[in-house]
């Protein structure tokens, strides 16, 4: 009988299955797969809950008050990606509907699965548990005026204010609100604490069935658009490769001990594909179809770097002092 403990240690594998599980579905039945679309939303909003339930939330206010980590996680997620985005979009020239979705995935960073390779790769996950708000808040801000800023009138053409906010309140104050509320009421004991302790089972297959329905609700579009998905590769795969060390360098500019200075760098280097991905699919349909694809494609690369993240950032980037 597999036990939680036992699924925690191995998700990285649950994770890959899951992606190759959605690959499947969505090329062998498509019609499941377009089924699916519907499902995104939904699976996500569970997906946060299960994670944002598992928060300590009264236990946080000694990471809320670490400025030094949060002024670098500020300063490498919207001061040092960015810059590190537009130079190798104009290493590697794309179209713009293309671009957009680039764009959408690399300039916001995860809040969700993050906090799960951070652990893995022996960081401090309860700074990024308590990072989650302000990092998803400050990302919904300042996206809009980095497309602008990046792909100019084209940005200002295609990207509407209300699937940010609606992204903001389904995907994040409703889950976030239902998460306080079962902490809340797990505390007078009975069947709320029963949830509570449930709920800890949920976020490895929630993870999982949420790549299983992303990617097999928006695989035939990679498929389709092949061409133009192998030419973003270069991007998401040098992005893995330069973010870990800037973000070391930043780490020991403000003295993080070792746990932040690694929590820091999943953090740059992990995207926000999962929640922009809604964000994606409201665009105009010509412009939706593709930045989807290129948002998913994003995802099944940086998956594949995590599982060489957690490895090589406590091993050889970022050894214990």
């Amino acid at each position: 009988m597999i036990t939680r403990e036992t699924m925690e240690r191995q998700q990285t594998w649950f994770y890959v299955m899951a992606l190759f599980a959605g690959a499947w579905i969505g090329l062998a039945a498509p019609a499941w797969g377009n089924a699916l679309h519907y499902a995104v939303s939904p699976v996500l909003a569970v997906l946060l809950y299960s994670m944002f339930v598992q928060i300590p939330f009264t236990e946080l206010r000694a990471s809320w008050s670490n400025q030094h980590f949060m002024a670098a996680l500020l300063i490498a997620n919207f001061i040092a990606v960015p810059i590190v985005v537009r130079l190798l979009t104009l290493v590697f020239p794309q179209s713009p509907d293309v671009l957009i979705g680039v764009y959408l995935v690399l300039l916001t960073p995860c809040i969700d699965y993050v906090i799960v390779f951070t652990q893995l790769g022996k960081g401090n996950e309860k700074l990024m548990l308590a990072a989650t708000p302000l990092l998803f808040v400050v990302q919904m801000i300042l996206l809009p005026g980095y497309l602008w800023l990046f792909m100019g009138s084209d940005a200002a053409t295609i990207m509407k204010a209300g699937p940010f906010v609606e992204a903001f309140l389904l995907l994040i104050i409703v889950p976030l609100l239902l998460a306080v509320m079962t902490q809340v009421l797990c505390k007078k004991g009975g069947s709320a604490q029963r949830l509570l302790h449930a709920t800890a089972w949920l976020p490895v297959p929630m993870m999982a069935l949420a790549l299983v329905v992303v990617v097999a609700s928006q695989i035939g579009k990679v498929y389709n658009d092949l061409n133009s998905i192998v030419n973003v590769i270069p991007i998401y795969a040098a992005f893995l490769i330069i973010m870990p060390f800037i973000s070391r360098f930043i780490a020991k500019l403000f003295r993080l001990d070792t746990g932040a200075g690694r929590a820091l760098i999943f953090s740059a280097a992990t995207r926000n594909s999962l929640v922009v991905l809604p964000l994606a699919l409201s665009l105009s349909p010509e412009w939706a179809t593709i930045a989807a694809a290129v948002i998913v494609t994003q995802t099944i690369v940086e998956l594949a770097g995590e599982l060489i993240y957690i490895r090589l950032v406590p091993g050889v980037i970022l050894k214990d002092r």
